[in-house]
């Protein structure tokens, strides 16, 4: 078997007395697009953190391209990082540089070209996010919430990254909007051929962008499988979740 692009073994983080991860074992294959879900505060964004490098955990393994990555230095972090694109939740622009800037602003900090070719290239991710030349100009403030998500895809895909990282990549957007976010993450994944790992607790974008799904439950992944698999599945947990029932585990572990 080939060996996986990331894996997590047994990663745990707590914060004070509050344990959020407490042994999550996933792996994800190299090309593969895997979304994991779960309640708000069940770990997710948590989880994403640890990978990037943010959050060191308490205890486990995560390796990428099977080589350990918790506890390097920070120059040997951002080697690793350099393969890596993110969209964020909120888009995260930089509301004082022009469209292009903000698409090209890994290329410029890196020093990986100079501005007249970052422009180009910048230009030419717009095109592939569906916008046009023109908007490379235009400043962030300017742009609807979903331009400004899809600024944030081509920014995510600048550097030709081996990894993307979607944060609740629907979050805010209405349901024609949030379709076609989750379209172009789904070409521009396959345009790229990048590993995506997305965070969510949107079921039709987790089935629309996920060659498997993964749950996120106290602290553990308690189901990984794929999308056409999750409706019929008979765990109680999973069950509640998938169909936004009311009454469930999930709830009974709130009222406690």
């Amino acid at each position: 078997m080939n060996e996986p692009k990331i894996q997590l073994r047994g990663v745990a983080k707590a914060f004070g007395p509050k344990k959020v991860l407490t042994g999550v074992d996933l792996d994800i294959a190299k090309g593969e697009s895997v979304v994991i879900i779960g309640g708000s505060g069940t770990g997710k964004s948590v989880t994403l953190k640890c990978i990037l490098g943010l959050l060191t955990p308490d205890s486990g393994s995560i390796k990428i391209d099977g080589r350990e990555v918790t506890g390097l230095s920070v120059g040997e972090r951002d080697d690793i990082n350099r393969q890596v694109g993110m969209l964020f939740q909120g888009g995260a622009l930089f509301d004082s540089l022009p469209v292009w800037e903000n698409v090209a602003f890994g290329l410029l900090s890196r020093k990986q070209c100079g501005r007249e070719e970052a422009r180009e290239i910048a230009i030419r991710k717009l095109a592939q996010v569906g916008l046009k030349p023109a908007l490379g100009d235009a400043m962030p403030a300017d742009l609807s919430i979903g331009m400004q998500k899809r600024v944030g895809l081509a920014r995510a895909i600048a550097t030709d990254p081996e990894i993307i990282f979607f944060d609740e990549p629907t979050t805010g957007l209405d349901p024609i909007m949030a379709d076609m976010i989750n379209e172009l993450i789904v070409h521009v994944n396959q345009e790229v051929g990048a590993t995506a790992l997305s965070i969510s607790h949107d079921m039709d974008s987790a089935r629309r962008i996920g060659d498997r799904i993964a749950m996120l439950y106290q602290g553990k992944i308690v189901w990984a499988g794929a999308p056409g698999d999750i409706d019929g599945e008979v765990d109680p947990v999973v069950d509640q979740f998938v169909h936004g029932r009311v009454d469930g585990p999930i709830k009974m572990q709130v009222r406690a």
